[in-house]
């Protein structure tokens, strides 16, 4: 009978040994991909962050007078390049860009030359294409935040993460200005 109770007592411990390493394996792996979307996004950031430079100089050709649109836009991109990793400094700086390229963009509506240029198209058209690839890198950052914070956060595993100081992860989060926008849209 006491071998029987030993025995029991052994299976149960080899369990709840192999259930504490799959979950911290899988609560490391969860993480690791969390971290490899967010690189995602920076590669993206990054490329719409060197086109800017280009961008900046075809339309200062056009629009030379415009120098505090072409400011903010340079502006924003240095505020963004010094953010280490601070997701919430990151998205606002981020915002900051985004809405300095819009102003920047309507202001070639002014200038029809410019709209015309082939550089101005050329980089225009880049600059959309990756923000659809933004758009997509952070999708898929949100699934993966999605899916940490939960194991995170469910019981048992909970402890495991507690236990291991596993951290729950933010989401990106649209910024007031982008919630106002699509507000605006939306109700007209």
């Amino acid at each position: 009978m006491q071998k029987i109770i030993f025995a029991v007592i052994g299976v149960g411990g080899v369990s709840l040994i192999f259930y504490v390493l799959k979950t911290y394996n899988d609560l490391v792996t969860l993480r690791n991909k969390n971290r490899n979307q967010r690189s995602q996004i920076d590669i993206e950031l990054k490329r719409r962050f060197d086109l800017v430079p280009n961008l900046v100089e075809v339309v200062k050709g056009y629009a030379a007078h415009e120098k505090t649109a072409l400011e903010d836009v340079i502006n924003a991109r240095n505020t963004y390049t010094s953010v280490v990793d601070d997701t919430a400094q990151a998205l606002e700086a981020d915002g900051t860009l985004t809405h300095s390229l819009t102003n920047l963009f309507a202001l070639a509506e002014a200038y029809p030359d410019l709209k015309a240029n082939t550089s101005f198209l050329s980089l225009q058209s880049s600059l959309s294409e990756i923000e659809q690839k933004i758009v997509y890198a952070r999708q898929f950052h949100n699934d993966s935040v999605y899916k940490l914070n939960n194991k995170i956060e469910m019981f048992p595993s909970t402890i495991i993460a507690s236990l291991f100081r596993f951290r729950k992860e933010s989401f990106f989060e649209a910024n007031d200005g982008e919630r106002e926008n699509v507000t605006t849209r939306f109700e007209s």
